[in-house]
């Protein structure tokens, strides 16, 4: 074998580290997404769709995918889940925003884009999370 190919399998070894060591913070900022994302489904859809004038369609829907009434039912732990969630995955994304890259170019640009990309993931999850809670909870208040 060449040099060059133990070069390459180094390289791309070394990548995969340099992608590892971001990933706790990866993780969680998804699954903030995942979790953020089913109070949308939860509590804003059906808010929504009731406020443009398609009860129908929500009704349809309902009767299509009948767990949208066992999560409206249960909200409150939906939204307590992906706020604990949201909370886990802010404070791993604060705790490491000043950790250090490696030194190699290569796994410094992986390092930098991976933290990118979770801060990215994480503020997404947020202004969903806070818009469910608006759906399910403020506006409720609000008008009643």
């Amino acid at each position: 074998m060449t040099p060059h190919h133990f070069a390459d399998k180094n390289t791309s070894q070394s990548t995969a580290k340099g992608l590892m060591d971001n990933r706790p913070g990866l993780l969680t900022s998804l699954a903030s997404l995942l979790a953020s994302s089913g109070t949308l489904v939860c509590c804003t859809l059906p808010a929504l769709m009731v406020a443009l004038g398609a009860g129908a369609v929500m009704s349809s829907l309902v009767s299509a995918v009948p767990q949208l009434v066992v999560m409206s039912e249960y909200k409150e732990v939906l939204f307590g889940f992906a706020g604990l969630m949201l909370s886990v995955s802010g404070w791993l994304q604060w705790r490491s925003r000043y950790a250090p890259c490696p030194v190699d170019p290569e796994l410094r640009n992986n390092c930098l884009r991976t933290r990118k990309v979770s801060a990215w993931v994480f503020v997404a999850s947020l202004v969903i999370y806070l818009t469910g809670f608006g759906f399910a909870f403020v506006l409720p208040w609000l008008g009643g």
